[in-house]
């Protein structure tokens, strides 16, 4: 009793409708009757409400499906392809742009690498990219349904960044700005919450409800699944411990502070090392040159990494003792070298980390490659449009 007043309280707070296409989308092929079973709602309204949805081309009907007893129903399937989204996943030195249908499948992608532009510039490149994705997308009754752009940086609520202390920006209205130039629904988001929801949908968090991801790139950023739901803070600033101090009167950071993680477990903090080492007899320092080196045995190289993934340890401490969490996924560019920085960083959790808080913690690396963060908020505009929540539900049917 008590469950099904708890679902029913769930369908009025969700809409009918809404409910009915999270189902297909859930369970496809599944028929009307399964529909109606599962979601509580009456077989009159399930089948208006698919009536609407056909209609609508988010769904279609297939051919008969297994009987049991009488006569076989006719099934319904999701139509992934009846609209498209981009993602983009807006690097410090890289720009990363997909074109995904409503299921979060590929269709297409292009990378940009550059190095130190201004806001301008890697505005210019990024319309360049949002156009080349939209001419690339196939006929559809949609089309382009949403954009979605991850930014390393403290993004409001409201799509505005409001520091970005890697790109040199400071309250830009991104949003707004990309709302203006193409007219359909933009979603700004923190680039590591993009990429804790990305590894949430379709990656290394699938069967986890409590996950940190550590986006270790040029920069540090933390994004937070909390219960099963991506966590951004009450006014969308949660996950900026790439800037918590780790060592104190240690060196300034870009953002004011000093002793920041990110100036110690990072790409950047790698690179840098590199070039005082002279790893790269004075050539500009790349990670992919680092990382040729240690898989050739440069010992230099090799204590670097293994460097980086002890400083990683000691920030990653201090967040299991803060979240508790059941799971961390390290992605971005440094999920890379994790046969060098995988066990100093396991060696600094069992120092520091306190007894209790090490058993049930997995730790793993983004399966994803260098698409977290683009799929996350690629399908953050995707459930947008379709006014479906797609995460893990607290009341399974």
């Amino acid at each position: 009793m008590e469950m099904n007043q708890t679902w029913n309280q769930y369908v009025v707070k969700k809409g009918n409708k809404s409910i009915v296409l999270e189902k297909i989308i859930e369970s496809s092929p599944i028929s009307r009757a399964d529909i109606a079973q599962q979601t509580g709602l009456n077989k009159g309204t399930v089948s208006s409400l698919v009536s609407e949805l056909l209609d609508e081309q988010l769904i279609y009907e297939s051919g008969p499906g297994e009987s049991s007893g009488g006569r076989r129903p006719v099934m319904l399937l999701f139509n992934q392809v009846a609209g498209y989204s981009i993602g983009i996943d807006l690097g410090v030195n890289y720009l990363l742009g997909i074109l995904v249908d409503l299921q979060g499948n590929i269709v297409t992608e292009t990378k940009i690498n550059y190095n130190q532009l201004t806001y301008q510039e890697i505005e210019s490149k990024l319309f360049e990219v949002v156009d080349q994705l939209t001419a690339s997308a196939p006929p559809s009754p949609y089309g382009i349904v949403g954009i979605g752009v991850g930014v390393p940086g403290t993004v409001n609520n409201h799509g505005e960044v409001m520091l970005a202390p890697n790109l040199g920006w400071k309250n830009v209205h991104l949003k707004s700005i990309l709302e203006r130039k193409y007219d359909i629904p933009i979603t700004i988001v923190n680039e590591a919450n993009a990429g804790a929801y990305g590894e949430k949908r379709f990656g290394a968090g699938l069967k986890y409800d409590n996950i940190v991801y550590i986006s270790a790139g040029i920069g540090i950023g933390v994004g937070l699944i909390l219960d099963g739901k991506l966590y951004t803070g009450s006014q969308g600033f949660s996950g900026e411990l790439g800037h918590m101090t780790i060592q104190v009167d240690g060196k300034k950071c870009r953002c004011g502070n000093e002793g920041c993680w990110e100036l110690y477990a990072s790409e950047q903090a790698l690179l840098n090392q590199a070039k005082e080492l002279g790893l790269t007899d004075g050539k500009e320092c790349q990670l992919d040159d680092l990382i040729e080196l240690a898989k050739d045995g440069d010992k230099q190289a090799i204590e670097l990494f293994q460097k980086v993934g002890d400083y990683l340890g000691v920030g990653i401490n201090n967040v299991i003792n803060i979240f508790n969490p059941e799971q961390i996924v390290i992605g971005n560019q440094l999920a890379a070298t994790k046969e060098w920085i995988l066990d100093p960083l396991n060696e600094r959790i069992t120092i520091n980390t306190l007894w209790y808080q090490q058993n049930g913690i997995d730790i793993h690396f983004s399966k994803l490659g260098i698409y977290p963060a683009a799929l996350g908020v690629s399908a953050l505009s995707s459930e947008n449009f379709l006014n479906v929540d797609l995460e893990k539900k607290a009341i399974e049917v």
